[in-house]
């Protein structure tokens, strides 16, 4: 396992849409902040995040699906990202790129109203308190999002952890957020669009366990 893990670092590195920018990129400015449109992308069509994207079958789906839009999977498992990055360089796919990274510093590669969309898609739900800031639904991560969102950004949370739903329930009505979509049972709810198209590999295992999945679209307020 760790020879295969070993390997896939290695092949991550060969591919020209993935990004694992080390500690000088950062302190000297990522060299796409403000620029995936242009520099990247080479269009200005809208940028859609995807965090902790695991292995990229989420971004590889909407980036087949909606060719006139631009993706990017965010996360930290450079070894997971492999399938996602292998999968859309054979398939050629030119709207779609893998940043490796923690999501605190998210700020440090994108410019403000930068981003359209974010995708979370089953983050840890950090269940003990003492570790809530840690969630990716957390304020101080909805903070770092806002900076970046333009202002009519939306922002989708899709978990299998009721906990995190409900934590993020509140804290979106705590803060005055805009909350446009909530169910805590996404399969029965009757809503029909992407975001029951695609499912990641933990979404279809956690189907088959017959947990039910919670799904949250908002907007930040500033």
């Amino acid at each position: 396992m760790a020879k295969n893990k070993l390997a896939r670092f290695e092949e991550n590195l060969s591919f020209e849409n993935f990004f694992q920018p080390n500690y000088e990129d950062i302190k000297n400015g990522f060299v796409l902040k403000g620029k995936w449109a242009n520099d990247f992308f080479k269009n200005d069509n809208p940028i859609i995040l995807e965090l902790g994207c695991g292995k990229g079958e989420y971004s590889v789906g909407l980036a087949k699906r909606y060719p006139e839009k631009n993706f990017i999977g965010i996360d930290i498992k450079g070894a997971r990202m492999w399938r996602g990055c292998k999968t859309s360089c054979e398939g050629k796919m030119t709207n779609i790129a893998f940043l490796r990274s923690r999501i605190e510093l998210i700020e440090f590669y994108f410019e403000e109203n930068e981003v359209d969309e974010i995708w979370v898609t089953f983050p840890d739900p950090q269940p003990r308190r003492i570790k809530e800031n840690k969630r990716l639904t957390s304020p101080p991560f909805l903070k770092r999002y806002a900076n970046i969102l333009k202002p009519d950004g939306i922002v989708h949370l899709k978990t299998d952890a009721f906990i995190l739903y409900l934590y993020t329930m509140e804290i979106l009505e705590e803060f005055k957020h805009k909350i446009l979509i909530s169910t805590d049972d996404l399969y029965h709810s009757g809503i029909d669009d992407d975001v029951m198209g695609i499912q990641t590999f933990y979404e279809q295992m956690f189907l088959e366990q017959g947990k039910k999945i919670n799904y949250i679209k908002f907007q930040l307020k500033r």
